[in-house]
């Protein structure tokens, strides 16, 4: 049995910290795990960022509300799930990704938690399980399936390594560097193509 695992920011949908970065004018939020590979330390920034200017959940969720997936995002999850088990692993948070998932069909989604005031201000997050990509990738081929894994930063590199196969999708240069073991996909086109080179399937 084949089980695709996807990153969901920057492979189906558009980074959510640069949009609100964008959004809300604070430059400082558009660092992401393209640039810090210590998840903790990045969002540790981000919440201070967050508490310095006063911003909310429901700040954060107006600005995912606009949000729409990658063009082409949609098909290429159809094409997925016809030939794939598919479970987005991502290190984004169930209160910031309902939105989008709806406009994607609600694939199974792994990620965080966030947790907030009375106010609604963002005071702390709490993750699933350290390195949660890698361990779920680990425990889905101790149930015997075939795992090919897709993400675009550091933190995905982890789980593309503990997956059967791994494939970069649109990654900066820097972790191209750092990975240069992964194949490089740059459209929904060519990502198809490496899913079905490594799965063994037709396109």
């Amino acid at each position: 049995m084949k089980l695709a695992c996807l990153d969901l920011e920057g492979v189906l949908v558009p980074e959510i910290w640069i949009n609100v970065a964008e959004s809300t004018g604070i430059e400082a939020l558009r660092r992401t795990t393209r640039d810090e590979p210590d998840y903790d330390v990045l969002m540790r920034s981000r919440l201070e960022i967050l508490a310095e200017h006063g911003l909310r959940l429901s700040d954060i969720q107006e600005v995912i509300g606009r949000m729409r997936p990658l063009e082409g995002a949609a098909e290429f999850l159809d094409w997925l799930r016809e030939r794939f088990q598919v479970v987005i692993l991502s290190d984004t948070f169930y209160e910031f990704a309902d939105p989008l998932m709806a406009q994607i069909g609600r694939p199974t989604l792994f990620c965080h938690r966030i947790e907030t005031d009375d106010s609604g201000r963002v005071v702390a997050y709490h993750i699933r399980l350290e390195d949660q990509k890698r361990k779920a990738v680990e425990a889905f081929r101790q149930l015997n399936f075939q795992v090919i894994a897709a993400g675009d930063s550091y933190n995905d590199t982890s789980m593309l390594t503990e997956a059967d196969a791994g494939i970069l999708f649109r990654p900066p240069d820097n972790v191209i560097e750092d990975f240069p073991q992964f194949p490089v996909t740059r459209s929904f086109e060519e990502l198809r193509a490496e899913f079905a080179k490594a799965g063994g399937i037709d396109r």
